[in-house]
Order: C-alpha cells, then structure tokens, then sequence
C-alpha cells in the first residue's frame, strides 16, 4: 500500500464514523499479509511532520500489534492472522528500531519500546546480537527522554528473568546480558547520583534522573532475582552504600505538600531499592549480612516516618514486607528478640496501619470494587492492613506467646475505648484485625487449618464479631460490619455446622445493606461457607458442613436478596454476588425446581442487560454458570423438562447469537450442546434444534476460535441424539469439512480430534466407510509434520476407538491401503510409545485396553512372522501395563462440586457446569478386564502353542507385570 493511501486508511482508523473505522480497519488486516508492509508502517511513523501525530500514533499502535500477532514464526498461520513479515523487512526492522524509539515524541517512544520488548521476547539475543549493546551505547545520550526509553525498554525485556524456573538456556540468556550490562549499569548510576548532587537545586534537571535510577533499580532487581552474580558480590559495597545513600534522600524540592495521591519521585526510587535488598534477604545472600542491620534501621526509620496519605502506599507495603521477610526467619531472631522492639514494632507499625484511614473510608463508599480487592482472599491487591497482618503473623512464626500477649493487650484497650464511645468504631474495627494478625497459623485457599493456641477465636467471635452481625441497622458502622463478614469467612473452618446454619440468616440479611462492600462480602462469605467441608476425602467421608437439607429453608430469602442485588440497575456487575447466586444454585440442586421459571427469568433479565455492555468478564462468566446449573439441575433430575427450558433460553441466546457477541457466544454454544445432551432419546432434535443446525456449518461461525469448542461440543451432541438424520439430510460432508479445517491447526486439533470421535462413534458404519482412507491420509499427514507434541497423543486415542468399534484388521487395512506397512509402523512408533499418555481417566484406559485387545486378537497375520510376534508381544505389555495402572484401577472419581477459577484467554472459558460426563464407547463391554483374558485365552486355543510362549518372552522382562497378568488371569478364571 503506497504511503499516501496508508495515511488515509489510518485516519480512517481515528474516525467518529463506526462503518468508516470498520472500513479502514479491514483495509489494515489486509494490507498486513502483504510483504512489506511492517516497513511502510514503520516509515511513517518515523516521519517527521507534526501535523501527523494522531496517524503516527496511530501507525505505532497498529505496528506495535503486528508484532504481538505475527513476528513469532513458531505460531501456525492462524494464530498470525496471516500477517507476512518477511526476512528483509524483520532484518530492517531490527537494524532501525532503537534508533526510531531515540528520535520519537514521548507516547509514540512507549508503544516503539513495546514493539522492541515484543520481538526480543522471541529474537533476544540469538538473533538480535546488536540490541543490547546499541541499548547501552543510547544510555549515554545527552538526553534524558532518550536515556529512559533505553532503561524502559531494557527493564522489560529483563523482565524475562523474574518469577521464572531457572533453567540452562534462561542462564545462559542471563549471563549474555550480565556480562553487557552489568559494568555499564553500576557506572551510569554512581554517575547519575554525582549528576543528581550538581543539580540538587534543580527540579527540572532533578525529576528525570530520580526516574532513570528508578528503572536501574528495576533492572538490578531483574539482574539478580535468580541468582546473586558475581560482579554484583565484588561491587557489593558500591550499590550498598548508593542504595542507602538514597534511603536517607531528603530534598524538599522533589515532594509535593498538596498531594496526597501519587507517589512522589523520592518515594517511587526508595521502593525500588527496598525491593532490591528484599531480593536478597529472601534468597539470605551471605555477602550481604554485613549489610543487613544498617539496612534494617534504615527501613524502619523511613517506615514510621511516612505519612498516612496514599501517596506512601506502596512505600509503606513494601517496606512492611522486607520486615516480614527478616521477623519470620530464625537466622535473624537477634534482630527483634526484645519485647521493647517487638512492642514498638506493634505500637509504631502495625496499629497505624491497621487503622482505618480518611481515604479508607472514601475508598470504601466511592471506589467499593477497589476496597473489595484488598479484603478478598487470595487477592494480589496488597494493602496497608493486608501486610500489617502479614506481619503480625510473621513475628508469632517466631515470637509467638510475646506478639499474642502484646497484641491482646491493645486490642482490650481498644474494646474498651470502643465501649465508652460507640462513636469510636474505629478502635473496634482495628482491634479486630489485630485478632485476625495473630490468631491463625496455617491458612490456605481453603480456609484456616491452624489456630493460635494463645488465642480463644471463638470467644472473641462472640463477645466482639456476633453483635455486629446481629445489628440489623445497615447505617451503624457499616466498615465494622464488612470487617465482621471477613472474620466469618476466615474462620469458616473453625466453627460447627450448626453454628454456620445459625450465621446464614445473618449473612443474608447483610445482602440487603446499601453498601456495596457489606453486601459483596456477605455474599462472599456464602459462597465461601458453601463450598466448606470436613471429613477426610481419602477415607471417603467427606461432605460439606451445609449439606442440600440445611440449604433448602434458606432458599427463597437467599435468592430474593441475591436477585434484588442483581436488579438493581443502579449498582455494577457484582461478580461475588453472582458467584453466590451460581454456587446456591449449584449446591440447591433438584430443591430449586419449584422455582425454575422465576430464576431463569431473572438470570435472563440479567443477561439481557450484560449483551448491551459485557463489561465483566468474571460477571458474565458466572451468569453463564449459574444458568447452566440451573440446567443441570432441572434436566438431570427430569429430561423432559428441556422443552421448557428450550423455550425460556432461546430467545436470549438467539439474541446473542444474531448480534454476534463475541464474549457470550462460546458460552451459548456450551449451553445449547447441554441442553441438547438432556434431551430424551425419543424426542428428536425438535424445530428449534433442527432450525439451529444448517448455520452451526457456516465458515464465518468457525473463524472465531472462541467459537471452536463449544461449537465441537455442540455438533458432537447432535450427533449423538440424530446421526441418521444429519446424514440423511446431506449434512456428513460439511462435517468432515470442519474436521478437515480444524485438524489444519495446532490451535484447534484437539477439538479436531474430539469431532472425529463423535462421527466415528455415532454416524453409521457404512455411511463412514467411504470417508475413512482419507480420515486417515489426514492423520498421517498430520503426524508427518511434527508439529505439535500432542497430536500423537490424540492420534493414539482415535486409533484405539477405531480398532475397538471397526476391530484390529480394518485398523491396518485402511491403513496399508494408503501405504504397505504403515499400520505396524505407526503401532510400533506411536501408538505403543504413548498409549499410556493416551489412558488418562478409565474412560480412555478402557478404549486402549479394548482397541488393543482387537488389534492383539482380531489382526491374525501378526503372529505370522517373528517381528509381528515381537510386536504382538509388546502391544500385549502395553495393554497389561495399562489394566494394572493407577489411572485404570482408580476409576473417575468425580469432584462434586468443583472449584471453579476462571482462566481466560480472551476467547473460550470452559464451563464447569455444564461440563458432561464421558460418554464410554464400550458400555456394552462391562468388565475389560475379562474381555481381554477371554479373548487371549480364545485366540490362544484358535493356535496352540503359540500364543503362551510369546506372551511368556514380551513380559519376562519385567516380572511385575509378568506376575500383574497372572492375577488377571486368576481373577478372570482364565487359563492359558
């Protein structure tokens, strides 16, 4: 595309025009899977007329994605979109691009830095020898925005380095870059420091240094995550003495009174370093003891001089967990031992800390989600008071008895200020998070195992926590309140059935608070409460302390609360309150059904409003959940009441469906396959299924990867409730035609796979029997390209469906019709090799083990020469290996309730609800086992004296499984 029209398409882009912008957009995707178009976009971002900012921008965005699409060849096509980066353009674009980032203004400089990050991530260093020298030597401009956009780029590709398994290939990526950087590093920041110390008069001059020793600071602390190098132990004292130097920064020039919000660029820097020397007391570094108690002191009196403002936050969190990370470790017991320290570290940190705060109680009413984040468990959001508890619970590690009676002395002083002026909350709310820092020991995702034995909870809970969730008035304290709701949920673990069944009423009536935070965390702790259970699941005796019984006489008042929450267009999204509403339905099961019809029309109401603006992922995802266990629910219990379901779910999901919501469509296409899968046996597909079908096999419906699976699902379904019509009705060509599409991708060739099954499975003999030499010409091909490390693991599940539904000597006839010999090549080079990979529930043991079976026994010509009786011999090891195995012996044990996080990828989030049970090819074949002695005892008296000599040279290497068969045998009756 010449540069004039691309300056067009991309004004088209910022247009107000939505079908103008769409227009323009198109033009882009195509003119990306052209050669040289990453060169035309880089041209004109590198122009230099002002008046092209906005297209600039523009074109940098647009590049940037490019690169994040298509500049890693290792993607198959479709992931790349089809953009075309040739090797001259990505030669040209590597030799030009520091250079570009160097020269442009600020906010195109960010998104070229990107585009450099993105390409590193794949090219760095091996084909991108020059980058990180040409980075460094644009270290020394002159100019500052030119030195930062260096720091920044290079702080992200280090990035690599962190939360990362050490391997070989990361160190040898590591020591590449160490032995480029590291001497430049330590010299640009002692001489940024001496330039920092010239112009301390300076703001202007000041800010921008304060910010490139800021991303050194980054980078030192991506340097040294995984290891302490050795030029970082011999130039030790070097960053020591510059860190601290910093610790102690004062300069009145670079703070700002009048803000209480960003941190300031002394406060940025100072986090930075204390995240530094954290590195290496986690890792207890021994070079740097010596450092260690300066550094202690150092934290500690920058720490309790911080202000309450927000502005200090991640000053003060971080600062609050080098503390912990030093208090918890016995090595450096001298350290705090004193009950004079311990005291003040209580007195002078802990407690501020835990207070409430001015802009707590602004965030808690105007920024509600933001609060919730903090009060979550599990949550990354740190806070304040999260690592203030942290730390309490780091000094009971090793200080246990000292910190519990120092810590229950203030909060009675606290209680008792409380109780002499009930205006004071305050005091009651922190006393209560001081209890929550002291009393647990061991704590999990699962709730709290282990409490502190100086501690009696549940006398606190009732003299303190019961009261408040009694008080039915939502405008008296509500932050007391929300910190009553977490102390339940915590100790969800610690309290009896009874005394939970007793707390739900309560809970409940919190749903009706006006504040948003007391009602989502009132829903919360439900949802918690209702997935906790005791018991020992080994033994077998576990179960939920809220069992269905318990749960149905709060049913009606659970679900008007949670709905009237839900109603309410006033409020956001509550993804908590949704989860809730999903968990009650889910653990309600069968008692719901009275109520079908009013649920399901509120949960439609809720997803007309969402198709509007899907603006919570979390949300949506829930709702979806919810109504699939509504689903479940109704239909397990009694099928005949899809129909009714049928007719209040298709209106809304023809909605979504006719205007394409991308985010819901997966999500419909799961549903719908669940529904269909309800549906009795002799009810046919109906209108609604039959209409449905025809665009399932549109191309246009099947280019949105998201769409993939549940669509497979979906199709899968109809197949199994009416094959014969879908290939009366012409439909068994287009099917295969997807399978043909999907199987192309590494992307899709699992729900390729699962599709094969399905026709496999259900369609008719002789309507596939023309089709499969080419099914298997694909697969072959498939496998000959090597792409993929799990496409042979799929490969060998369809070979052992196939030989158990077609039998072993239609297995190697299609086969050795594409080529002679190929069957015993794949048996020997694939199947055998991952047949245990391919057993990973019973279901999929038992089609080996049946597969195998048919191939050992329905395949004669295999004994007719030694190298088919040596490959009889190890396909019988495999299938006995496979029998005496965990996987086979276990059996599907069955979660019954799972726990569902949600995982995006921005396109398919699986359903836990409306997931199906395995349907098992080989129902009729009810004891494997038997089925596979039986039929070797029968081929063995078919051949006298053939069968037990082979069987006895394939196991005599291993005498387990040798002795397995023979107990196989002894359990079957079976003789050979």
């Amino acid at each position: 595309m010449a540069q004039v029209d691309l300056r067009q398409v991309f004004s088209g882009t910022t247009s107000n025009y939505t079908e103008t912008r769409r227009q323009a957009e198109a033009q882009l995707s195509q003119a990306s899977k052209t050669p040289g178009h990453a060169m035309n976009v880089v041209r004109l971002v590198a122009s230099s007329d002002a008046a092209d900012s906005v297209l600039r921008q523009a074109a940098a965005v647009h590049f940037k994605n490019l690169i994040k699409k298509g500049w890693d060849e290792s993607k198959d096509e479709e992931e790349r979109q089809g953009i075309v980066i040739s090797p001259t353009d990505r030669n040209t674009v590597k030799t030009h691009l520091v250079e570009l980032m160097c020269t442009v203004p600020p906010k195109i400089q960010a998104q070229i830095s990107e585009s450099i990050s993105l390409i590193a991530a794949v090219d760095f260093p091996d084909k991108w020898q020059n980058l990180l020298p040409e980075l460094v030597q644009k270290m020394n401009s002159p100019d500052l925005s030119v030195v930062n956009g260096c720091l920044n780029t290079a702080n992200s590709i280090f990035k690599r380095f962190r939360y990362v398994q050490r391997s070989d290939a990361l160190y040898a990526v590591l020591i590449y870059t160490l032995n480029i950087i590291q001497q430049p590093l330590l010299a640009m920041f002692v001489q940024t420091g001496q330039a920092i110390e010239a112009y301390k008069a300076d703001a202007e001059q000041l800010k921008p240094r304060f910010e490139s020793l800021r991303l050194m600071c980054r980078i030192f602390f991506s340097l040294n995550f995984q290891d302490l190098p050795e030029f970082f132990e011999d130039h030790m004292k070097q960053w020591m003495d510059e860190f601290a130097k910093y610790l102690q920064y004062q300069n009145p020039l670079l703070v700002d009174e009048t803000e209480e919000s960003e941190p300031g660029p002394i406060d940025k820097l100072q986090a930075a370093i204390i995240q530094n020397i954290k590195v290496y007391t986690d890792k207890d570094e021994e070079p740097f003891i010596p450092y260690l108690p300066e550094f202690t002191s150092l934290v500690w009196n920058r720490l309790v001089s911080l202000t309450a403002y927000q502005k200090h936050d991640t000053l003060v969190t971080i600062s609050i967990k080098f503390l912990s990370s030093l208090v918890e470790k016995k090595m450096h017991n001298d350290l705090f031992k004193d009950e004079a320290t311990l005291r003040q570290i209580v007195s002078a940190i802990v407690i501020p800390n835990l207070m409430v705060r001015e802009v707590d109680e602004e965030k808690f009413e105007d920024d509600p989600q933001e609060f919730i984040l903090t009060e979550i468990e599990g949550s990354d959001s740190e806070s304040r008071r999260k690592c203030s508890r942290d730390l309490l619970r780091a000094m009971c590690r090793q200080f246990e008895a000292q910190t519990t009676a120092i810590c229950t002395q203030h909060i009675g002083e606290m209680l008792a200020g409380f109780a002499r002026d009930s205006n004071n909350w305050q005091a009651k709310d922190t006393a209560i998070h001081l209890m929550l820092g002291i009393a647990i020991r061991l704590e999990s995702h699962q709730g709290v195992s282990e409490l502190n034995e100086n501690v009696n909870m549940l006398d606190f809970f009732s003299a303190q926590v019961f009261p408040e969730l009694q008080d039915t008035n939502h405008t008296s304290r509500p932050m007391v309140k929300a910190t009553a709701l977490k102390f339940v949920c915590t100790f969800r673990k610690q309290f009896t059935p009874e005394q939970l069944i007793s707390l739900l009423p309560l809970l409940i009536t919190h749903l009706g608070s006006p504040s948003i935070v007391v009602h989502t965390l009132a829903a919360y702790a439900i949802e918690r409460i209702l997935m906790t259970s005791e018991g020992d699941a080994i033994a077998g005796n576990r179960h939920y302390k809220i069992s269905r019984v318990d749960l149905k006489p709060f049913l009606e008042s659970l679900f008007t609360a949670l709905f009237q929450i839900v109603d309410n267009g006033e409020l956001n999204e509550n993804e908590h309150v949704m989860k809730c509403t999903m968990r009650a339905l889910s653990r309600a099961g069968e008692d719901v059904i009275p109520i079908t019809g009013i649920v399901f029309g509120k949960l439609a109401a809720a997803l007309e409003r969402v198709c509007k603006n899907p603006r919570n992922p979390s949300y949506n995802h829930y709702l979806f959940e919810s109504i699939a266990a509504l689903v479940r629910n109704v239909c397990s219990k009694d099928p005949s009441q899809t129909g009714k379901l049928e007719e209040l779910l298709f209106p809304p999901f023809q909605t979504v469906l006719q205007l394409d919501i991308l985010e819901f469509t997966p999500y419909v296409f799961q549903v719908l396959a669940q529904l269909l899968e309800y549906r009795p046996a002799d009810a046919g597909l109906g209108d609604a299924y039959t209409s449905l079908f025809p665009p399932l096999l549109s191309v246009s419906l099947w280019e949105k990867k998201g769409n993939v699976p549940g669509m497979v699902r979906l199709l899968s379904a109809y197949l199994k409730k009416a094959s014969k019509e879908l290939v009366a009705g012409g439909h068994l060509m287009p099917l295969l035609g997807i399978f043909q599409k999907l199987i192309a991708s590494k992307a899709t060739e699992a729900h390729a796979c699962e599709l094969l099954t399905a026709l496999t499975q259900y369609v008719p003999k002789d309507a596939m029997g023309q089709y499969l030499k080419t099914i298997f010409q694909l697969k072959l091909t498939k496998l000959q390209q090597g792409k993929s490390n799990k496409y042979p693991v799929l490969a060998t599940q369809y070979f052992a469906l196939f030989a158990g539904l077609y039998g072993g000597q239609a297995f190697f006839d299609f086969l050795n019709q594409i080529s002679p010999g190929v069957g015993l090549t794949l048996l020997v080079q694939v199947w055998l090799p991952k047949a245990n990979l391919a057993a990973q529930n019973r279901i999929e043991a038992k089609t080996q083990v049946v597969g195998l079976t048919r191939l050992l026994c329905d395949a004669p010509a295999l004994l007719g020469d030694d190298n088919g009786k040596q490959i009889w011999a190890q396909t019988f090891a495999t299938v006995v290996a496979i029998l005496t195995s965990p996987t086979f012996s276990a059996g599907d044990i069955l979660d019954d309730e799972p726990e569902i996080e949600i995982a995006y990828d921005a396109t398919f989030s699986q359903l836990n609800l409306a997931t199906k049970k395995v349907d098992d090819p080989f129902a009729s074949i009810t004891d494997p086992v038997e089925s596979f002695t039986k039929s070797v005892e029968k081929l063995s008296a078919s051949q006298p004296g053939v069968v037990a000599p082979i069987i006895q040279v394939g196991l005599s290497s291993d005498p387990k499984l040798l002795s397995s068969f023979q107990s196989l045998c002894q359990k079957t009756g079976v003789q050979l």
